[in-house]
Parts: C-alpha cells; structure tokens; sequence
C-alpha cells in the first residue's frame, strides 16, 4: 500500500483545466498587482519628477523589454478577466458537470491569449 499524506495535496490530484485556471486566476492576480502597481508607481514618479525621468520611463516602456512586460501584463489582465467571470459563473450555479467545467477553463486560457493577441494587433495597427 503506498504511503499517502493525510490530507489532499497537489502531488496526489490529476492536474485538470479547472484545476489550473483557479490556481493561474490567483497567481495573475498576483502578477497584476506587483508588476502592473510597480510599474504605476514608476511611471507617476517619473512624470512627477521631470522630463529625463520620464524620458528614462518611456524608453523603458516602447522597448522590447518593455513590450513582452506589456504583452504579459494584458495576458494577465485577459486572463484574470476571463477566470474571474468563469467563478461567477460557477457561483451562479451553472457548468459544474465535469465536461462543462474542463471547457469553460479551457476556454479561459484560449479566451485570454486570443483577446491578449487582438489587443496587441489593434494597438500596433497588424
């Protein structure tokens, strides 16, 4: 017999979609909170500072470092939106057969990166 912890833990559950969207719906929330305040802050100090210092900020933000953090941000975003009215919706009471609630948190993941893509698209005129 093997030997199993006492209470349920992530080593012994098959990893599912619904599984993986709830725990992506905190760590985005997380990502979004961090990164996008410390980048909200910097951005208000350096316009409050003066023109070299936001000269330096917006360097920073039309490079290509800069825009792989804006292209993750709006991922997260997309991706917290979309995790967020997926829970509501189980709130609510609906998509909680197995099927159902395996395709909507597929569709959190597609849903976010499709929208995150279009975004992206529209805003650098693809």
């Amino acid at each position: 017999m093997a030997s199993r912890p006492l209470s349920p833990h992530l080593s012994i559950w098959r990893w599912r979609p619904s599984m993986a969207v709830s725990i992506m719906h905190r760590v985005s929330g997380h990502g979004l909170a961090v990164v996008g305040l410390a980048l909200l802050a910097w951005w208000l100090i350096a316009a409050a500072t003066s023109d070299e210092a936001y000269a330096i900020f917006q360097e920073f933000a039309t490079s290509w470092m800069g825009r792989i953090v804006w292209v993750g941000l709006s991922w997260l975003a997309f991706q917290h939106l979309l995790s967020g009215v997926r829970h509501l919706w189980l709130d609510a009471g609906f998509g909680y057969d197995s099927r159902a609630a395996q395709r909507s948190a597929l569709a959190v993941f597609v849903g976010a990166v499709v929208m995150a893509g279009l975004f992206w698209a529209v805003r650098w005129g693809l």
